[in-house]
C-alpha cells in the first residue's frame, strides 16, 4: 500500500472506510481461563463481522494469541507472523481494540507500527482512536504507550505486595508441582506415594554415601518420572535434597525480579531468606537431622568441586580431553555413579552432564562393567 497516497486521500477528508483495503485483525488474551476464552471468541466474531461488512475491505484471516504477559512479544508467535506476513504484502491494514493488546511496552509498540508503516501496513487502535496511516499518530501512540506500561508497573507492584503479605501470612508460595506434595488453599499437603521416593533420595544421599547422579540413575532405572514425564535430572535432585520445605520449614524470598520489563532474576543469599518452622502450611517429609546432614554434604561436596583446577583436570584422569561429543564437539566429562553395590566411573558429554538427557542425547559410557 502506498503510504503517501492514503495519507493524500485522508487528508482530503475521505474516511479509512472508504479506501480499498485488505484488512486483517489482531486479538490477544492473557490468560487461557474459560472467561478469557470466552472473551477471545467474542473479539473473533466481532473483528471478522466489522471487516467483512465493510465493501470496501477484502477480509483476510486474523492473528490471535493466548499470552501470559503483554509486556513483550517475544513469546507471541502469532503476532510476530504478523509482522512477517505484512512484509509479504499479505494485508494492508491491521484492526485491533488497544495498544494494551499489541503490546505494553512503549518501545515495541512505536518499533512495530514503524516497521508495519515501513512494510505499507497501517494499524487502527480502536479504543484508543489512534489510526497509524495518520501523521499525528506517533505522538498520541508514545503517549497511550507510555500510559499502557506503567500501568503494567502498578500491577507489578501490586503482585510483589501480595506476595509479601503472603509471606507474612505464612500462605505457601511458588510451584504447585513440588515433588512430595500438593498444594490446597495456600498450604501443602503430603503426597505420600511420592513422600516416599523423597525419603529414599535423602536417606542414598546422607548415609549411603549415594551421589546425585547416582540417585537419578537409580530412579531412572526403577521407571520413575518427574512431574512433566521426564527422567529426573542432577537439578531436580540437588533442587529437592537444598529445599528447607522437606524439613517442615517455610521458605520465601528466594528471588527478585530486577525489573518488572525483564524476566531475569536475580537469586538472593540465603540470609535474605523468609525461613522459619511452619508444620502446619508445611508439613515435614524427614527430619531436619537428615535434611541438615545431607546438606552438610552437599556444600562439602559443591565446595570442592568449585576450588577444583579446571586447568589440570585435562590431564587428570586416562580419558580426560579424549572422549569427544559429536553433536557439541565438547570433551566428555568424568563422573561416578554412586550405587550399594559399589562406585561406578562414567564419562558424558559436558551437555549431558549439567542438564541431563534434555541436553544430550549422547549416551553414558562406563569405563567398567
Amino acid at each position: 500500500m502506498d503510504i503517501y497516497k492514503i495519507r493524500n486521500e485522508l487528508n482530503q477528508g475521505k474516511s479509512i472506510y472508504d479506501l480499498p483495503l485488505r484488512a486483517t485483525f489482531y486479538a490477544r488474551v492473557s490468560t487461557g481461563t474459560d472467561e478469557q476464552t470466552h472473551s477471545l471468541k467474542n473479539q473473533i466474531d466481532y473483528y471478522s463481522e466489522f471487516i467483512s461488512k465493510n465493501p470496501q475491505w477484502t477480509y483476510v484471516d486474523g492473528y490471535i494469541d493466548e499470552a501470559l504477559s503483554g509486556t513483550s512479544v517475544v513469546k507471541r508467535e502469532s503476532f510476530l507472523k504478523m509482522i512477517e506476513d505484512a512484509k509479504l504484502d499479505k494485508f494492508d491494514f491491521i484492526i485491533t481494540k488497544e495498544i494494551s493488546r499489541f503490546s505494553r511496552n512503549t518501545l515495541d509498540s512505536i518499533k512495530y507500527t514503524q516497521e508495519l508503516l515501513a512494510a505499507g501496513v497501517g494499524v487502527l487502535f480502536q479504543s484508543d482512536n489512534i489510526n497509524t496511516l495518520m501523521p499525528d499518530s506517533e505522538l498520541r501512540l508514545t503517549i497511550m504507550s507510555s500510559i499502557a506500561q506503567d500501568e503494567v508497573r502498578k500491577i507489578s507492584e501490586r503482585v510483589k505486595f501480595g506476595f509479601k503479605r503472603a509471606i507474612d501470612k505464612g500462605v505457601v508460595l511458588g510451584s504447585s508441582n513440588i515433588w512430595g506434595y500438593t498444594k490446597q488453599n495456600g498450604k501443602l499437603v503430603i503426597d505420600e506415594k511420592q513422600a516416599e521416593i523423597v525419603r529414599q533420595i535423602f536417606t542414598m544421599y546422607a548415609t549411603q554415601n549415594i551421589g546425585i547422579r547416582g540417585i537419578c540413575a537409580w530412579l531412572n532405572e526403577q521407571g520413575l518420572k518427574n512431574n512433566k514425564g521426564n527422567d529426573f535430572s542432577f537439578s531436580t535432585i540437588r533442587g529437592i535434597i537444598a529445599n528447607p520445605k522437606y524439613m517442615g520449614y517455610y521458605c520465601g524470598n528466594k528471588t527478585h525480579k530486577y525489573d518488572y520489563k525483564l524476566s531475569d532474576v536475580k537469586v538472593l543469599d540465603e540470609s535474605e531468606w523468609v525461613m522459619y518452622k511452619d508444620e502446619e502450611n508445611v508439613p515435614p517429609i524427614v527430619s531436619e537431622e537428615i535434611w541438615h546432614k545431607a546438606n552438610e554434604i552437599l556444600k562439602k561436596r559443591s565446595a570442592k568441586q568449585s576450588a577444583e583446577d579446571k586447568t589440570s583436570y585435562q590431564n587428570k584422569y586416562a580419558y580426560s580431553g579424549k572422549i569427544i561429543c559429536t553433536e557439541h564437539n565438547l570433551p566428555f566429562y568424568r563422573a561416578m555413579y554412586r550405587y550399594a553395590s559399589g562406585n561406578k566411573e562414567v564419562w558424558q558429554c559436558k551437555e549431558y552432564n549439567s542438564k541431563g538427557k534434555a541436553g544430550c542425547v549422547s549416551p553414558t559410557i562406563y569405563t567398567a562393567n
